[in-house]
């Protein structure tokens, strides 16, 4: 019974991300090259709700990144960024992996775009 409360009590650590507003987390879509690619994602209709329901890349492969905190920026796109991004996405997550000593993190959604 104490394993079954700790294996419960880890699935709930590991939706807390994308389930918190503001979300920690984003779908991004990444080619074969490294690019990032638009995701196609279901939203909340609130403006003050910003998390993603679910996202779909009808190009390259779905990838969870880190939203970037307060005052932090995302790397610069660049070939050199793109190539560390590929590699770092191999395991699907960019959540940990770090470029320059900065996390690879994505500017958070603005839900008056839509993106």
């Amino acid at each position: 019974m104490i394993a079954g409360l700790a294996l419960a009590a880890s699935a709930g650590v590991a939706l807390a991300g994308p389930m918190s507003n503001p979300p920690t987390e984003r779908t991004i879509c990444i080619d074969v090259g490294g690019q990032s690619l638009p995701a196609v994602c279901k939203v909340p209709s609130s403006r003050l709700d910003r998390r993603e329901d679910f996202c779909l890349c009808h190009q390259g492969i779905k990838v969870t990144a880190p939203v970037c905190g307060p005052g932090e920026r995302a790397p610069s796109e660049n070939i050199a960024y793109e190539k560390a991004r590929k590699a770092a996405a191999g395991d699907g997550s960019l959540i940990g992996d770090l470029y320059e000593g900065r996390s690879m993190c994505v500017a958070p959604r603005d839900p008056l775009s839509g993106s």
